[in-house]
C-alpha cells in the first residue's frame, strides 16, 4: 500500500512538472516568436504569421498518435531528444529573426514540435493521474505555468537568455517525459489491481464512445470562437490605447485557473459543465457590452477569468474521456488542438467585424454561437455521464486480483498466458511492443493470444478484454481462489 501511495505521489508530481513546464514553454515560445516577427513586418502580417504557428501547433497533437504508435519503444528516447534539439535550434532562429522567411520557417517548425511535445504530455497525463481532483491538479499545473512565464516575462530582459531559458525548459520536458513513462511502467508492472484500472477500458472501446467525443469536440470548438472573439475585442481596445492593462491579468489568468481546478473538482466534476456554461454566459454577454461602450476594465476581468476556466475544462475533459477511447494518445491532447486551431480560423474573421464596426452582425453571431453551444453543451453531458461512468465492480468479496485469478482458473489458463493476459490488460502498445516487453517473438505472442481466444470464446484482442471485463464469478458459478488477504 505505501508503495502504491509512493508511485501516485511521484506520479502525479511528474505530470504537475510536465503539465506546468509544457505551459511555460509553449506560451513563451509564443511570445518570443510574435516579438521577434513584429519587428520585421506589419502588424497585419504578424497576425498571419502567429495563425499559422497555432495551425501547425494542433498538426502537431494530431502527429503525435501516429509517431507514438509506429515509432518502437527503443526507439522513443533518441526521437525524444532529436525532436528537442531541433525545437532549440528552432527557438534560437527566432530569437535572431534574421529574415521573416526564415523566422516564420522556424516559427513553424518550432509549434509543429511544441504539438508533439504536447500530445505526449497529455497522453502521460491521461494514462498516470489517479486521482480523483484531475481538474485541481490541471489548474495547478496551468497557474504553474502561467507564473514561470510572468517571471521570465519580467526578470529576463535580454532577448538571447529568454531564448536560453526557454531551451533549458525545453530540455528538461524531454527528461521529464522520459522519466515519466518509465514511472508509470514501472507503476503497471507492480499493480496487482491493474487489470480493472488499466487506462483503457475495453467495455468503452466501442464505436458507441466516439459521439461523445466529437460532441466535446464541436462544444470546444464553438466556445474557443466565443473566447477567442472576447480575447480580440480586449486586444484591440488595448492597441487603441482605451486603457494600458498592464501586466496584472497574467495574475489574474493564473488564479482564475487554480479557481477552476479546485470549483470543477466539487462532487467528482458533478457541476463542471454547468459552471463551465455561466463562464460562456457572462462571456457573450461581456461581448455584448463592450460593442455597447460598457466598461473595459470589467470586460478585461471576465475575459482573462473566462480563459483560465477554459483551458482548465477543456484539458480537463479530454483527459477525463482519452481513458474511454481506443485511441487515448489522440484524445488527450484534443482540446488544445481544437483550440489552437480554432483560435487560427476565427482570429481574422472576429477581427475584421470588430474592426469594421459591425455590432449587430456581431452580436447576432454570438447569440447564434451561444444557443449552439447551449444545445451541444447539452448533449454532451448526457453522453459524458454514459461514457464516464465507472465500469462495474467485482462481485461483492471479489478483489480484482481474486477476479483474475478464478477467471484463469476457470479456463485453465497457464502461467505464460496469465502473464500474456496481465499484459495485454494494463498495456496500450502494440503487439510488437508488448512482445518485446515480454522478451517474446511476435509469433509466439500471436500463438498465445490465440489460445487464449479459443478458451475464452472470443475472437480477437479486443474482444478477450471485453469478455474479462464484463465477466463475473458469481455469473459463472465459481468459488473464486482466495488470495492469503481474503475475508470471507
Amino acid at each position: 500500500m505505501e508503495r502504491r501511495k509512493t508511485q501516485a505521489m511521484a506520479s502525479h508530481s511528474a505530470i504537475f512538472l510536465l503539465l506546468s513546464i509544457f505551459t511555460f514553454v509553449f506560451l513563451g515560445s509564443e511570445y518570443l516568436y510574435v516579438n521577434m516577427v513584429s519587428r520585421i513586418v506589419e502588424e497585419s502580417q504578424t497576425v498571419i504569421a502567429q495563425n499559422y504557428a497555432l495551425g501547425v501547433n494542433a498538426l502537431g497533437f494530431l502527429i503525435y498518435p501516429l509517431i507514438n504508435r509506429s515509432v518502437r519503444e527503443r526507439n522513443k528516447t533518441i526521437l525524444i531528444f532529436s525532436l528537442s534539439f531541433l525545437s532549440i535550434i528552432c527557438i534560437f532562429l527566432i530569437q535572431q529573426h534574421i529574415s521573416f522567411s526564415v523566422t516564420l520557417a522556424a516559427g513553424v517548425v518550432l509549434f509543429l514540435l511544441l504539438g508533439v511535445f504536447g500530445g505526449s504530455v497529455h497522453y502521460l497525463a491521461a494514462c498516470t493521474i489517479r486521482t480523483e481532483r484531475i481538474a485541481g491538479l490541471v489548474g495547478i499545473s496551468y497557474a504553474a505555468g502561467i507564473l514561470l512565464q510572468y517571471a521570465n516575462n519580467n526578470l529576463v530582459n535580454i532577448e538571447i537568455a529568454e531564448a536560453a531559458v526557454l531551451s533549458v525548459s525545453l530540455a528538461v520536458l524531454s527528461v521529464l517525459i522520459m522519466r515519466t513513462r518509465r514511472i508509470h511502467k514501472e507503476a503497471l508492472a507492480s499493480d496487482e489491481t491493474a487489470p480493472l484500472r488499466t487506462a483503457l477500458r475495453p467495455d468503452e472501446m466501442s464505436r458507441k464512445k466516439i459521439p461523445a467525443g466529437l460532441l466535446l469536440v464541436l462544444l470546444v470548438a464553438l466556445m474557443a470562437c466565443v473566447f477567442s472573439t472576447l480575447d480580440n475585442a480586449i486586444t484591440l481596445g488595448h492597441a487603441a490605447g482605451t486603457m494600458d492593462i498592464g501586466q496584472w491579468p497574467r495574475m489574474l489568468l493564473a488564479l482564475s485557473g487554480l479557481a477552476a481546478g479546485f470549483l470543477f473538482d466539487i462532487r467528482k466534476r458533478k457541476y463542471m459543465t454547468l459552471m463551465m456554461y455561466c463562464v460562456m454566459v457572462l462571456s457573450v454577454l461581456c461581448v455584448i457590452v463592450l460593442r455597447w461602450g460598457g466598461p473595459f476594465l470589467t470586460g478585461v476581468a471576465v475575459a482573462y477569468v473566462a480563459s483560465g476556466f477554459f483551458v482548465v475544462f477543456f484539458t480537463t475533459s479530454f483527459l477525463e474521456l482519452a481513458a474511454c477511447m481506443r485511441l487515448p494518445d489522440l484524445w488527450a491532447g484534443m482540446g488544445r488542438a481544437v483550440n489552437n486551431l480554432v483560435a487560427a480560423l476565427v482570429t481574422n474573421g472576429s477581427v475584421t467585424l470588430l474592426l469594421a464596426g459591425r455590432s449587430i452582425t456581431l452580436i447576432v453571431l454570438m447569440l447564434v454561437l451561444f444557443v449552439a453551444a447551449s444545445i451541444l453543451m447539452f448533449a454532451y453531458t448526457v453522453k459524458a455521464h454514459a461514457v464516464l461512468a465507472p465500469p462495474p465492480a467485482p462481485a461483492a468479496g471479489y478483489t480484482p486480483k481474486e477476479k483474475f485469478s478464478s477467471f484463469a482458473s476457470l479456463y485453465s489458463l497457464t502461467d505464460r498466458e496469465r502473464d500474456v493476459l496481465q499484459y495485454l490488460l494494463v498495456s496500450d502498445g502494440s503487439v510488437q511492443d508488448i512482445a518485446q516487453q515480454m522478451a517474446l517473438s511476435r509469433p509466439v505472442l500471436y500463438r498465445h493470444i490465440r489460445s487464449l481466444n479459443e478458451k475464452t470464446g472470443t475472437q480477437s484482442r479486443i474482444g478477450l478484454l471485453q469478455f474479462y471485463y464484463e465477466w463475473m464469478p458469481e455469473n459463472k458459478g465459481v468459488t473464486p481462489e482466495k488470495s492469503p488477504d481474503f475475508k470471507a
